[in-house]
């Protein structure tokens, strides 16, 4: 045993004199070729970023925290290698990146929520410690990583929004959302990597929300210089009057800070103006420039289309309301508008509807342009129009209309325990089953007063004719809100200027125009053979295909392409439920 027990000790210190002498020719030969130690040889490489070191920097920061997986995917993609230093030396992008957050407010956003780390600090202890590999090395691995996670903190404000439009303070926002992966951006804005998106130059996704940038530049250039005067709150002027309020209004719609970029105003801005009696005994007569003339009338009239109000050119009530709105409150508006585009498809398709909610208008878009537009009418504040988006699949020609149930209880319940046959007075019948399937049932065979959601198991519906409350055409794209765009025998209601009267679906001014488009691919369906169709009273489904997408939106100000903007009604509270996330 002892034998043994020697032989294995003198073999142990032979391999370890083999592994030394290994060891050290290696590190000879390291020196040979290099002229350097070992030591030396390895702080002088370019430093990495461990996954340890990266999750525990963002962890530790709650600013960056939230970013933490596109920051892996981002080093991972790299092998873990610097992103934003070559040789030693920062790349271009680490300077405009800081300059782009200084500049952060023109997007309505807060420069301080980027400047989570300071840069110029980090910058200044790099540079003495250029001598220091060791210490160089480290701090260029903090830098780095404080930029990666300074750039997809703004990238996601910028390109995603600041607020969540999926998260339960947001609900009543559906669309389908913007998909854009962040490492992705990151690596092609710094060169490495190319894309049909101007990543690279922080570039917005949509024309639209440029727009809206321009229009928020000029409004506090307008801000800046003083504002608006204020109108008097009882003022009701008509064409040709004369009041001591016109030079204010004057101020307000055509100079001074009535106009972006005009010169400030003379007097301070805010401060309403008094009325004076009219010309007559006793009454002195009328200063020059108090006339309300047609220049100034023309402006009016322009104020009131920009405002979706009847260009009537008569300054009183809901007109005079949105003069005195002040341009703080429109400079939000602004803001929560741009968010909104955030928020949607960084690219549409190059064909679809569009109805804009407050706008009361749906647009019809074809290779990116729009074709025409009409008026619409949503639903009324207590039966809200939902916000999403979906593919149209049917036009339906000659539509029954499904009575909702909350109807048949409140309204036609007591009628017809009375007298099941009223529904004929009414045009409307009662089926079990659906589409072709459906059979007609004898109302008199139903227990009405004894129905409940759970066992009502048929249809009320009104026949296909000139009452129908769906009109003559209605436009499907089957979704869970059970909406839809459709034709409406109450015509007369799209005279008004606010159009909320519907209970959800959105009711179109013109829709055979919007049926003939729609179908312009199918020669069989030619306007004349729609109507004919329609005569017939008997429900007619056509397919599209291809499926055409629809957006339900909800923007309460947008711009033309030179930043003039438009500004509609908060007609459901959705700028209010926003406003406080944003800026609370």
């Amino acid at each position: 045993m002892s034998f043994l027990f020697r032989f294995a000790s003198l073999l142990g210190v032979w391999l370890a004199g083999m592994l030394s002498c290994v060891t050290l020719a290696s590190c000879g030969a390291d020196q040979g070729r290099n002229g350097a130690d070992s030591t030396a040889t390895a702080v002088d490489q370019p430093p990495r970023v461990d996954s340890t070191y990266l999750i525990n920097t963002f962890r530790a920061e709650p600013a960056f925290k939230p970013q933490l997986l596109p920051a892996r995917r981002f080093y991972r993609e790299r092998q873990f290698r610097l992103g934003w230093f070559k040789n030693h030396q920062p790349v271009p992008q680490a300077q405009t990146l800081q300059n782009i957050v200084l500049k952060a407010r023109d997007e309505g956003l807060d420069p301080k929520d980027y400047q989570v780390k300071d840069f110029k600090t980090l910058f200044a202890e790099l540079e003495k410690a250029r001598d220091d590999s060791t210490r160089r090395n480290a701090l260029e691995r903090k830098i780095d990583v404080a930029l990666t996670g300074t750039y997809l903190k703004w990238a996601s404000d910028y390109y995603r929004g600041v607020a969540n439009p999926r998260d339960s303070k947001n609900t009543a926002w559906q669309v389908k959302p913007n998909k854009i992966k962040l490492h992705k951006a990151l690596l092609t804005f710094l060169g490495e990597r190319k894309s049909r998106y101007n990543y690279y130059e922080f570039a917005p996704l949509h024309p639209e929300y440029d727009q809206l940038r321009k229009a928020l530049a000029a409004y506090r250039a307008q801000e800046q210089a003083g504002g608006w005067p204020l109108l008097p709150t009882n003022l009701k002027l008509r064409p040709g009057q004369t009041s001591a309020a016109v030079p204010a209004l004057r101020q307000r719609l055509l100079g001074g800070a009535g106009s972006p970029g005009s010169p400030p105003p003379s007097a301070p801005a805010a401060t309403p103006v008094s009325l004076r009696g009219g010309p007559g005994q006793g009454a002195a007569p009328p200063a020059v420039g108090e006339v309300y003339d047609p220049e100034l009338v023309s402006a009016v009239k322009a104020f009131q289309r920009d405002a979706g109000l009847r260009p009537d050119g008569v300054v009183s009530g809901e007109t005079l309301r949105q003069l005195n709105v002040p341009i703080g409150a429109r400079i939000d508006q602004i803001i929560l508008n741009m968010e909104r585009w955030r928020w949607l498809p960084k690219r549409f398709e190059l064909n679809y509807l569009l109805v804009n909610i407050p706008e009361y208008t749906l647009h019809v878009v074809e290779n990116g342009k729009e074709a025409f537009n009409m008026p619409v009418i949503v639903g009324k504040a207590l039966h809200e129009t939902p916000v999403f988006s979906d593919e149209m699949e049917y036009v339906v020609l000659a539509p029954y209309w499904n009575v909702p149930f909350s109807i048949i209880e409140n309204e036609l319940k007591d009628r017809l325990i009375a007298n099941p046959h009223y529904l004929d007075r009414l045009d409307m019948e009662v089926v079990k089953g659906y589409g072709k399937k459906a059979v007609v049932v004898d109302p008199a065979s139903i227990d009405w007063a004894g129905i409940t959601p759970e066992n009502f198991k048929y249809t009320v519906r009104r026949r296909p004719g000139p009452n129908n409350d769906l009109g003559d055409i209605k436009f499907i794209f089957p979704n869970s809100n059970d909406i839809y765009l459709h034709d409406t025998p109450h015509r007369q209601l799209f005279s008004q200027s606010q159009r909320s009267f519907s209970h959800g679906c959105v009711r179109v001014q013109n829709p055979l125009k919007l049926a003939t488009y729609l179908l312009r691919d199918k020669p069989e369906w030619d306007q004349q053979t729609i109507l004919d169709t329609i005569a017939t009273r008997r429900e007619k489904y056509i397919p599209l295909k291809p499926k055409l997408p629809v957006y339900l939106v909800y923007f309460t100000a947008w711009a033309d392409a030179d930043g003039h903007p438009h500004f509609r009604d908060d007609i459901y509270g959705h700028d209010k439920n926003l406003a406080q996330e944003l800026f609370d």
